[in-house]
């Protein structure tokens, strides 16, 4: 028989909040985290704003030899992961670890690593190349250093699926416990990205805004948005099955009820046209949580800030909607933390589950100019407080992989 999944903890790292009530309170507050990039001389660059984290310094949550022996996307991971778990009230020496697991992705892992270190080896040669260089880059080591930091034995494995690894996290994670294969997972998605290589190529590839008003850069929806903001984070979650979590006394944030995940099989980096794969996805995901479109009552958008995204959202949303789609409250948070890439769904995951909790539905900030092609409720600039029982967060990656997510409350 299926298992009820919900989520138990919540852990985050992001460039308007090092820890989640820092986070959502910035949401509350319409916080844009985006700003001049601080983390390299960016004089010869077109692009010169990203959502960076500000002041961070990995000493302040991390000792220095656990530091030292991670990129900064795992150590995103790892700062991440020790909240949710604290937050969950987990006694990890009081749980079978067998069925203690971890799905944590990365888009693109330690990118910067392999800049510094092909530097190395031009500048001084292929003996002086750090021996830990490739377990300090490979995207798979946030879910192995989590896992090993928290004894998890059960699952450990690492979705890699551009913009929607975050929500593949969450949702392979509500897969496993549903159907019985553990009783606990760490599930989200880390990221790191903010370096000249990985600016200069998503730049090169005209996927970047160009804008250099922090306030005007990541603008999903609006008419003006001209690319997204690249932000950097982590965001993970402990999803549970819900008995083992009610025998524990756990506190009980949401439950996942619908998970969709489908391939545009289109395109490299353009959405299938109409958003098809991405409605799919949408329906899949309603399907599997038992309800119909009307019980949707906000979705967390993915409102990259790029012409084609947005666009193609809005056409799925209204192909599985239909005239409801004008009803329905949509935002993109991205507004305010740029676009974490492989930590995006999680983050928008934990965000989805603090709307729930606090009947608040985030605002699309910097929202100014209507789009006739993005006509739907966006929330522009403000908040609006409302009770939510059923929320949807959408990720749609490079590649064509699109995902759906369906939190509910359990107020009843």
């Amino acid at each position: 028989m299926d298992k009820r999944v919900v989520i138990t903890g919540l852990g985050a790292i992001t460039p308007i909040g090092k820890n989640v009530n820092e986070f959502f309170d910035s949401i509350k507050e319409s916080k844009c985290g985006v700003d001049f990039i601080k983390a390299f001389d960016i004089s010869d660059f077109p692009v010169k704003l990203a959502a960076e984290i500000k002041d961070y310094n990995a000493r302040d949550f991390l000792d220095i030899k656990e530091s030292k022996r991670m990129e900064k996307f795992c150590q995103f991971a790892i700062i991440a992961a020790n909240e949710a778990v604290d937050d969950s009230k987990l006694d990890i020496n009081n749980i079978d670890n067998e069925r203690f697991g971890v799905i944590i992705g990365s888009g693109i892992g330690g990118i910067g690593k392999i800049e510094t270190e092909t530097q190395v080896i031009k500048d001084r040669g292929p003996r002086r190349v750090n021996p830990l260089f490739i377990p300090l880059v490979i995207s798979n080591m946030a879910a192995g250093n989590v896992a090993i930091k928290f004894n998890a034995k059960g699952i450990c494995t690492n979705v890699v699926t551009a913009c929607a690894t975050g929500s593949h996290t969450i949702g392979e994670a509500f897969r496993n416990i549903k159907h019985g294969y553990a009783d606990i997972i760490l599930a989200g998605g880390a990221e790191s990205t903010i370096t000249p290589l990985s600016v200069a190529g998503f730049s090169s590839l005209t996927a970047l805004s160009k804008s250099t008003d922090p306030l005007r850069a990541s603008i999903p929806f609006d008419k003006d948005r001209n690319g997204f903001v690249m932000g950097e984070g982590a965001g993970v979650v402990v999803v549970e099955e819900y008995e083992h979590a009610k025998a524990r006394g756990a506190n009980i944030y949401a439950e996942i009820v619908g998970y969709g995940a489908t391939c545009d099989a289109f395109h490299m980096t353009a959405p299938a046209p109409g958003g098809e794969g991405a409605a799919r996805a949408i329906k899949l995901a309603i399907n599997e949580a038992g309800i119909t479109y009307k019980d949707i009552s906000y979705i967390n958008a993915h409102g990259t800030s790029t012409e084609l995204n947005d666009k193609l959202e809005t056409d799925a949303i209204k192909k599985v909607f239909g005239e409801d789609a004008y009803n329905v409250a949509i935002s993109s948070t991205k507004s305010m933390t740029g676009h974490l890439l492989g930590a995006a769904g999680a983050v928008e995951a934990i965000v989805c589950v603090k709307a729930i909790e606090e009947s608040y539905i985030p605002a699309t900030v910097g929202y100014k100019n209507k789009d006739e092609e993005c006509d739907l409720d966006y929330v522009p600039e403000v908040g609006r407080n409302k009770k939510l029982n059923y929320v949807m967060s959408n990720s749609l990656g490079f590649g064509g992989h699109n995902a759906s997510l369906i939190f509910k409350s359990m107020e009843d």
